[in-house]
């Protein structure tokens, strides 16, 4: 292989997160599939905390906001959201990766962020409330991304249509007097949901919310 980089590294980290999941993510597996001591990787990461930071960053990496401009803020926000939703679901491990790093100690995490709160402001919010709405729907995007609906894994598709319905079974097998709503629907609760639907509704959902809070303080004059 060619020369050892932090790139590659975090590169290789994140195929193996991705196919085995995060804690699959050693110094031991890393040094193997790359060819390296582990002390070649300690001289790019310290420990695989630093590593997990690395592979945040990297994730995000990918995500370029457009330029401040003129367009409205909504606009611009809901551009953010779909944007950074796009971006993370290449990577099966993204929520796994951002849920066990400090985010603050991420460069591209803390861009991303540092936007969302600006446009909070520009949309007429205070300080606690944009600090809310930045961590509220920073929270959604990952979660969006990370939708059963779009999940990649080891299943083949038969296996996973097999997995959904007998879901969907054990749903409706419950007594229908007692939970009368889960059985109604158990066949979207049991995951099959068309994915299009599951991403426009979900940032439609977050966007109306801040968008209608916004305008209710514009009225309000606060």
């Amino acid at each position: 292989m060619g020369k050892l980089t932090a790139r590659s590294i975090v590169e290789r980290a994140l195929e193996i997160g991705d196919t085995d999941g995060i804690d699959a993510v050693t110094i031991r597996r890393l040094a193997t599939d790359l060819g390296v001591t582990p002390m070649a990787l300690y001289w790019h990461f310290k420990n695989k905390d630093q590593l997990l930071v690395g592979m945040a960053d990297h994730l995000i990496a990918d995500f370029v906001p457009e330029p401040a401009d003129e367009r409205p803020w909504q606009v611009r926000l809901r551009e953010l959201t779909v944007g950074l939703i796009g971006t993370l679901r290449a990577h099966p491990c993204a929520k796994a990766v951002l849920e066990q790093v400090d985010q603050t100690a991420v460069p591209n995490f803390l861009a991303v962020w540092d936007l969302a709160l600006g446009l909070a402001r520009t949309a007429g919010f205070d300080v606690e409330e944009s600090c809310l709405i930045s961590k509220y729907l920073l929270t959604s995007v990952i979660a969006i991304a990370d939708a059963p609906v779009h999940f990649q894994s080891a299943h083949t598709p038969a296996e996973i249509a097999e997995l959904v319905r007998v879901k969907r079974l054990g749903l409706q097998s419950l007594p229908v007097e007692k939970y009368p709503h889960l059985v109604e629907m158990a066949t979207p609760m049991a995951g099959a949901l068309d994915p299009g639907l599951y991403d426009s509704f979900g940032v439609e959902l977050v966007m109306s919310g801040i968008e209608a809070l916004a305008a209710k303080r514009l009225e309000s004059g606060a």
